[in-house]
């Protein structure tokens, strides 16, 4: 199990590397409006300047606004501070109405900064406190994706895929848990099965150069050589195109 993992981590590209949300994903946010610093401009020798802010709104306080400490959390995700975010959307977990929307989302992206830090476990008991809460929310059908990938990462791969499979009925529109679902067939051979719900994915709107990646392997496997070129062709132009924007945007 070990040698066909090391092997998964060499690959490029890997799942959903933790987040499992779409960049159009509304309840999961790094750029909370609240934040009134621009962390892209503001000079790295002087970024204490945010997270001291940061931490002046995370202090105690007799009144505590679980809204405020959930965009405290998401901005620690923005700056990297992932031991911070974890510890703020727990405090927010515990101060939000018991068995809430909130509490529920406060575990998932507690969870999501565990799988941050590679804290897989934790980030475990994280997904399962949210589904605790209520397994058919609007936050469940990431609760389960992010579960599924903290799974797989700890070694759980069985189970990882049921709880891909679960976040799909949740959530049939849900584009990143058909391409986890996908990821999980393919894994275990089913190519086919993993073909289709690649297509899911892009059928809903995600786009990615890891996607089509996924898609081309699924399709050589299956034989389809002369689409998996074209599919990988696609892969490798988004790729460049995205590289390309990166080189113009940090460059100027």
């Amino acid at each position: 199990m070990s040698d066909e993992r090391d092997r998964d981590r060499d690959r490029d590209h890997r799942f959903s590397e933790g987040q499992g949300f779409s960049e159009e994903y509304e309840d999961f946010t790094l750029d909370p409006p609240e934040l009134k610093v621009d962390p892209t401009k503001v000079d790295p020798v002087d970024s204490r300047a945010i997270t001291d802010m940061l931490d002046q709104r995370n202090v105690g306080s007799d009144e505590v606004d679980t809204e405020d400490l959930m965009e405290v959390g998401l901005s620690y995700m923005q700056i990297n501070r992932f031991e911070d975010a974890t510890v703020t959307f727990e405090r927010a977990a515990r101060f939000a109405e018991d068995n809430s929307l909130d509490e529920q989302e406060a575990w998932v992206n507690k969870g999501v900064a565990h799988a941050e830090l590679e804290e897989y476990d934790e980030a475990i008991g994280a997904y399962r406190e949210a589904l605790r809460i209520d397994d058919d929310s609007e936050h469940a059908a990431s609760a389960e994706t992010n579960l599924a990938y903290a799974l797989w990462e700890f070694g759980e791969s069985e189970e990882a895929l049921e709880h891909a499979e679960r976040a799909v009925e949740i959530d049939p529109r849900f584009p990143q848990a058909w391409y986890n679902r996908g990821f999980f067939l393919l894994e275990r051979g089913l190519a086919e099965d993993a073909v289709n719900a690649f297509d899911n994915a892009l059928r809903l709107g995600m786009r990615n150069a890891g996607l089509l990646e996924e898609k081309a392997r699924a399709l050589e496997e299956l034989g389809e050589y002369e689409e998996a070129e074209e599919v990988q062709e696609q892969a490798d132009e988004l790729r460049e195109d995205a590289e390309q924007r990166l080189v113009e945007e940090y460059g100027n």
